[in-house]
């Protein structure tokens, strides 16, 4: 019954939303009684809110989600430099991690005019889609790299980078400059550069400012980028504090 309640969570990746009981059985692979007595336990135990006849995820997911140490933790040690890297832009910075082939954004901060956007805090894209992506592909170590160039390479906008030749063009680019960039790969009109931060020789995040594409200056960008990948990164080099 976990297998099965876990594979019913797992309907709503990767954009969250709302699905009614028909939905989530058909999309699930289960049974309408089967789903509809799982429903009942996850509803009652705050995983799963209802709507009317829509059922959504629970805030008991996202208090819980919120305190994974590791990503807790790297995150508030981000926040400073990405609040700096925000005030110097005035743009929308992101922080993310690897997970598997895709980025996981541990932070989002925008102002009141900020561009749309697929990404969101705690979702999730494709990492050679993003500009944060390519930064951590990049530094990722050996054989990751190769695994999904050696694969078809996901298309999220007419202008997503399905070459691998290409793709391994822009990743060697990146390891030289330090910079990786992406050119309405996520979004339509929107670009972004980002910056790997290092706790040791593998990135283990990576943070980025996304920008209409007619205000895209990468040169005006760049140092700020560099500048708040390396703080960040000398923080995280810092032996721990005893106190």
């Amino acid at each position: 019954m976990l297998d099965k309640s876990v594979t019913l969570l797992n309907v709503y990746r990767p954009d969250g939303g709302k699905f009614r009981l028909t939905e989530l059985a058909a999309r699930a692979g289960l049974s309408k009684t089967t789903t509809f007595r799982l429903v009942g336990d996850l509803v009652r135990l705050g995983l799963l809110e209802r709507e009317g006849e829509w059922y959504r995820l629970g805030g008991t997911l996202f208090e819980l989600g919120s305190l994974v140490p590791r990503r807790q933790d790297l995150r508030e040690i981000a926040l400073p430099f990405l609040q700096d890297l925000f005030e110097g832009t005035r743009q929308t910075v992101h922080f993310g991690i690897r997970d598997d082939r895709d980025v996981v954004y541990l932070e989002r901060i925008h102002g009141h005019d900020a561009v749309p956007l697929p990404s969101r805090i705690g979702g999730r894209l494709p990492l050679t889609c993003t500009a944060i992506g390519k930064a951590l592909l990049a530094f990722s170590g050996p054989g990751l790299a190769d695994e999904i160039l050696a694969g078809p390479l996901p298309r999220l906008t007419p202008f997503s980078i399905t070459d691998p030749v290409r793709l391994r063009t822009a990743l060697e680019q990146t390891q030289v400059s330090g910079l990786a960039y992406e050119e309405q790969e996520a979004a339509p009109g929107v670009s972004c550069i980002a910056a790997p931060v290092f706790s040791g020789a593998v990135a283990v995040a990576a943070l980025s400012v996304a920008v209409p594409r007619e205000q895209f200056r990468p040169a005006h960008l760049a140092p700020a980028v560099r500048t708040a990948a390396l703080g960040l990164s000398r923080t995280l080099r810092q032996p721990p504090r005893k106190d």
